[in-house]
Formats: structure tokens, sequence, C-alpha cells
């Protein structure tokens, strides 16, 4: 039988150790995986997978629910018994044996690199995702412990330099300059910093205008974009400056379900890693707009707005729900 210790007794040492990257524990602890797996079948049992499940969220508008990304809401049991089990179980073992190898190997990949290895087995690459969080719960890690690498997309200028694995990022020489957002953020060092505040960007349209504008040259600020949906690194880096900078943060979305499901995704994290939202989250992150009411503010010609359709209705109607909202932002739940 595979299981993973109670939740409770484990959750301190799990939060220290995806601080500090330590090859020798993963590989560990996925050797102890795979071998009391082979175990249960070469004794003839079918073996069973304890998959602990996360959440950051629910339904609850009181805010009185006890919702939070530290603790396990229940667990997910997987068994060969079941056939779509079965395949999943597969995939999760497949996908284990490369994440295995990366981290003895010290060499990094990226979700799209362990899809190619068996395309014709995972079929899609959302099954590889649903494999490598599975792997980061029963492992205890972040996807980074595990040398797996998101293809960066944000973008950071202004008052800020840093250096990631010894090489140097000087933004304040040149602070109107887009740098991509660091890959390995964990190698992040030295951070250096006048800014007087953090500003993110839905879009990266909105980055350059504000870089064609010398924006930074006016305003002693930090600037990242993770264009559109922030990717893992994006997240990442926000969290660490946040942590070490101490600076107030503003984000600037469309005034739209989407526009707000990211900001919601920089302030509170997604469901899908919840597990390790508390690295990936920006707490007191606060909404600069736009909003509903900005175009009667400026007057905006009507010609100038798109209005809301069926879909942009379901999507806000299914967010504005969400505990968190009520719980620590009710005065967002109004806008709309």
């Amino acid at each position: 039988m595979i299981a993973t210790r109670p939740i409770y007794g484990r959750l301190r040492r799990w939060r220290e150790s995806v601080r500090v990257h330590n090859p020798a524990i993963y590989c560990g602890r996925s050797e102890n995986l795979l071998g009391q797996f082979f175990k249960n079948l070469c004794n003839g049992r079918s073996p069973l997978v304890y998959i602990d499940r996360f959440r950051n969220y629910c339904n609850d508008t009181t805010g009185n629910c006890c919702c939070s990304s530290d603790l396990s809401k229940g667990k997910e049991i997987l068994t060969l018994q079941r056939e779509c089990h079965a395949r999943r179980m597969d995939v999760l073992l497949r996908v284990l044996l490369i994440v295995q190898k990366l981290v003895q190997e010290n060499r990094h990949g990226s979700k799209r690199d362990i899809y190619y290895m068996h395309p014709s087995v995972f079929q899609e690459q959302s099954v590889v995702d649903r494999a490598i969080n599975d792997i980061c719960i029963l492992l205890q890690c972040s996807r980074h412990n595990l040398n797996v690498v998101s293809v960066g997309t944000g973008l950071v200028m202004g008052w800020l330099r840093f250096s990631e694995a010894g090489r140097k990022f000087d933004c304040i020489n040149s602070p109107n300059t887009a740098h991509p957002v660091p890959v390995h953020v964990e190698e992040v060092k030295d951070i250096i910093s006048v800014a007087q505040y953090i500003l993110i960007v839905e879009k990266e349209s909105v980055f350059q205008r504000l870089a064609d504008d010398c924006f930074c040259n006016r305003n002693r600020c930090i600037v990242i974009t993770g264009r559109g949906y922030p990717d893992v690194p994006t997240r990442r880096f926000l969290h660490l400056l946040n942590e070490k900078l101490c600076l107030p943060a503003y984000c600037l979305v469309d005034c739209d379900p989407y526009g707000f499901d990211i900001l919601t995704t920089y302030r509170f994290g997604s469901m899908q890693m919840a597990y390790d939202a508390k690295f990936l989250r920006a707490p007191e992150i606060r909404w600069l707009g736009a909003f509903p009411s900005d175009s009667e503010k400026f007057g905006l010609p009507q010609q100038c707005l798109l209005p809301l359709t069926a879909e942009d209705k379901m999507k806000i109607e299914a967010m504005l729900p969400r505990c968190y909202l009520q719980r620590e932002v009710p005065q967002w739940r109004v806008v709309f």
C-alpha cells in the first residue's frame, strides 16, 4: 500500500523542505514510493495510492468556512481495480520515473518535454500536468524540487537588481527595459531595490506602453506582467519580491471576468496548485482597476465598451461565491 503520512504531522517539515533544494531527499522519497508499489505487485496485492487533496476556496459566501491551502481536505484513493485509475497510475509512474532521473542527473525539463517522452500514452498535456501535481503532493515538494520548470513568459522592469544562478540582472541601469522573469526563482539572490511599490499588469501591450512612455523614470516602481494568466515562475517571483522587499503591490487588469480571475490567481493562487499556494500568491495585492464604474467616472463613450457575453456572466457568477472573496476582500464582490 502506498500512502502518505497524516498531513498535520508533516506540514511544517514540508513547508520548510520546499525552501531548500536537496535532491537526495526527493530521490529517496521517490524510490520509497516506487519500492512500495512494486512490492505490493510482487506479493499479489493491488497497490493503493493515497493522495492528499487541497483546496484554497469553496462556495460558502458567509466567509465562515475553514478553507486553507495548507491543510488537506481529505484523500483520493487510486486503485488498479478501477480502469480509469489504472491508466492514471500508469501515467503517474511513468512521470515519476522521468522526474526521478531529472533529479538524479541534475537536469531540468519542462512539462512539455515530459509529455513528448510518451505522447501516445499521455495523449494530452493536462494528463502530465495532473500527474506532476500528484507527485508533488506524494513527495511533499514543489515542482522546482523535481527540476520541472516552466517555459517562462513573464517580464519585469523597473528599480530592481538581482542575480540568478550567478547571472546578474540590473534593471536599475535601464529601468524601462524589459527583462524575462527568472525561471529558476529558487536561485534568485542579492535582491536590491529602491522601488516604492510593485505594479502588476495583465497584458504585455500595457507593459510595453508603460515602457515606451518611460513610466519607471517618473515612478520608482517595479512593473511585472505574466502576459495574461501568470505562469508559475512569475507567481513565485512576485511572491519572493513581496516577501523580501515588503512593498505594496497593485494589480491592473481588464474589466471582465477573465481579468478578475487573473487578479485572484495572483492574490490567492489557483485551485489546481492549491497544495503549493503558499509560495505562489501575493496575499496583500490590491486591485488598482479597471472597474465597471470607470466607464461613467471617465465618461467613456458606449462604442468603446464591450458588453458582457452570456459566457462572461456565467464565469463571474461562478467566481463571486468563492469564500476567500467574502472573507478577505468582500468589497471586490460588489464590483460586478
